[in-house]
């Protein structure tokens, strides 16, 4: 091989390398305002989980608020994005930058995840995973709901979901049927 051969292909194999690089995740500001903004133009919510790789508990969520009985429920009412927070330490690449600040400011960083918020499309927050007493008591008050399983639970995330959506209560029945399958006993 000539010099000018090996130079060539140690061109190309450099920008090989470089061109399959895995992309930088978003930053949690830039997924915000594109939420923000598909939910003005579909005069919709935002629904923001947290979430990680390693959370079995996020895919079960994903899994019930993707499933053939209630995805439809969710899509004409929200957008939902999803924020990476929590990896481990071989996976910290992963998680959108501000997105464990954005937790921490609302009160997440201590309650596991899933955590979700569901914001209005200007950015003001709606309500939180945590179980309240005021709105409606529960045993567990202040504890993350994460992702519903158990009957309090469950009452719990539908009455967030009928406080910031236009499900009726035939919707959120059938949301319920869904998340009861991921109740553990």
């Amino acid at each position: 091989m000539n010099l000018k051969t090996i130079f060539t292909l140690a061109l190309t194999i450099l920008i090989f390398n470089f061109s399959s690089a895995q992309a930088k995740p978003k930053s949690a500001d830039e997924i915000l305002n594109t939420a923000y903004e598909q939910a003005k133009k579909e005069n919709k919510n935002v629904i923001v989980m947290f979430h990680a790789s390693w959370c079995g508990w996020c895919k079960k969520m994903d899994a019930s608020m993707n499933d053939i009985s209630t995805k439809e429920l969710f899509d004409k009412n929200y957008v939902i994005s999803h924020l990476d927070v929590l990896e481990s330490a071989n996976k910290k690449q992963l998680e959108n930058f501000g997105a464990e600040a954005l937790l921490n400011k609302y009160g997440g960083e201590k309650q596991g995840i899933p955590y979700v918020l569901i914001f209005d499309s200007e950015g003001n927050l709606l309500a939180d995973s945590k179980m309240v007493e005021n709105k409606f008591v529960l045993k567990e008050q202040g504890n993350n709901i994460g992702c519903p399983g158990t009957a309090e639970e469950i009452a719990a995330f539908n009455y967030k979901l009928k406080e910031t959506s236009n499900l009726n209560e035939g919707e959120l029945a059938i949301i319920a049927e869904r998340f009861k399958l991921n109740n553990p006993n």
